[in-house]
């Protein structure tokens, strides 16, 4: 693995947490994205996360500070692009986006540059050809709150070299990931394709009026044993992404329930400002929301 410069286009909530926690363990980052003002919002939630990596993880100050130093943002690409061993790409979820993103990117990037997508939704074969150079192309996916969520999901195609994606495993390791291949493409890799089918049917459950948000979460946390139930984790993905999941589902399938969960995510949720734990109220209020009460779990 020869992989010293990383560059990570998008710097939205996950790409800045990945260019940060890339640099906090020791590897060269620059960000990019499509103007200064972008760039001048990301360091603000980096600098943010510096406080986050010394709560949660122990790290000193000067252990934060030296990994926002290994940072460098620039909104030129061919700039940013230029001496990147490993381009990481966590642009917004638009193939036509994406796309223009990769043949511009394949036309300055260094020969020898690896490029990763962080995408989860979309397969890197959609891309693949995009990009000029699909052997050395694939996915990297990350979960958000990257530095304690550290799950890394490295997912080929059918063009990529065996020799390339065994170096981003070795990358995902060293930056304190666990690594997780995917040797076969599938939607949603393996969290989404277990996390989205619980969320989509605890909030059937609450629109058919089966039962409360509260019951419904408990009984997947006793029987389970989970730290949180569905509606807990809905609050830290955030109701906006849960509504635009419905809806898209809706426009897909015509299924009159997922029209219903989009409805009531938009009224009663989003239309009232309860966007999740962000805003400090989704379908629980924080900061200290009855499932993390002691007794929530009691008779």
């Amino acid at each position: 693995m020869n992989f010293n410069n990383i560059t990570v286009a998008g710097s939205g909530v996950l790409g800045s947490q990945i260019a940060y926690q890339i640099a906090f363990k020791g590897f060269n980052v620059t960000v990019y994205d499509i103007n200064d003002e972008a760039l001048e919002r990301a360091k603000d939630r980096i600098l943010n996360l510096k406080s986050r990596y010394q709560a949660d993880l122990g790290a000193t100050e000067a252990e934060v500070n030296a990994a926002f130093d290994r940072m460098m943002f620039n909104s030129d690409l061919s700039a940013a692009a230029a001496n990147a061993d490993l381009v990481i790409e966590a642009i917004p979820e638009v193939v036509q986006i994406k796309t223009d993103f990769y043949k511009q990117l394949g036309q300055c990037a260094p020969a020898n540059t690896v490029f990763a997508t962080n995408s989860s939704t979309l397969l890197p074969s959609q891309f693949a050809e995009a990009t000029g150079r699909p052997e050395k192309f694939l996915a990297l996916h990350f979960a958000n709150e990257i530095w304690k969520n550290n799950t890394a999901e490295i997912m080929k195609h059918p063009g990529t070299d065996m020799a390339v994606f065994e170096d981003v495993i070795a990358f995902a390791k060293a930056i304190g990931m666990v690594a997780l291949p995917i040797h076969k493409e599938q939607p949603g890799y393996i969290l989404n394709s277990l996390l989205v089918p619980l969320l989509e049917a605890a909030q059937q459950l609450l629109v058919k009026e089966v039962a409360d948000v509260e019951t419904i979460d408990k009984t997947w946390m006793v029987a389970t044993g989970a730290p949180m139930g569905p509606f807990a984790i809905l609050d830290v993905v955030g109701i906006n992404t849960a509504y635009n999941i419905g809806l898209a589902k809706a426009k897909a399938t015509g299924n009159d329930i997922f029209e219903k969960i989009a409805k009531i995510l938009k009224e009663d949720y989003i239309d009232q400002g309860k966007l999740g734990a962000a805003t400090g109220e989704g379908f629980y209020k924080y900061p200290n929301p009855s499932f993390a009460q002691p007794d929530f779990l009691k008779n």
